[in-house]
C-alpha cells in the first residue's frame, strides 16, 4: 500500500504573495534576504567580490572584406561561399531557404 504524498505547506509570505498576485520578484527576494542569517550574507558578498576578475586583453582579429566568391545571407546575415547560395533572387543560404 502506497503512502500518501504530502505536499509542502506554504509559508505565510508565499500564501500572501499568491493571494495578491502582484508581488514583484524583487519584493520576494528582498524578504528572503532579510530572513537569511547575517553569516550567509557575508559569505555571499565575499563570493560576489572575488568571483569576477577583470581581464584586459587586446583583441587581435584581422577583419577580411567580403570576397567575390562569397555572399551575405539576407536571413541569417552570415557570409558564406557562393556554393551555399540556394535562392539567388532572395539571396538565401541553404540553411535558411
Amino acid at each position: 500500500m502506497e503512502e500518501p504524498v504530502e505536499e509542502p505547506e506554504e509559508t505565510e509570505d508565499q500564501a500572501a504573495a499568491a493571494q495578491e498576485g502582484e508581488a514583484s520578484l524583487d519584493e520576494i527576494i528582498a524578504k528572503k534576504t532579510d530572513e537569511a542569517a547575517p553569516e550567509e550574507a557575508e559569505e555571499d558578498e565575499a563570493v560576489v567580490q572575488t568571483g569576477r576578475e577583470e581581464r584586459v586583453e587586446a583583441l587581435t582579429v584581422k577583419v577580411v572584406p567580403q570576397q567575390p566568391t562569397e555572399f551575405t545571407c539576407r536571413n541569417c546575415y552570415l557570409v558564406k561561399h557562393r556554393s551555399q547560395l540556394a535562392d539567388k533572387k532572395r539571396m538565401l543560404c541553404r540553411d535558411c531557404a
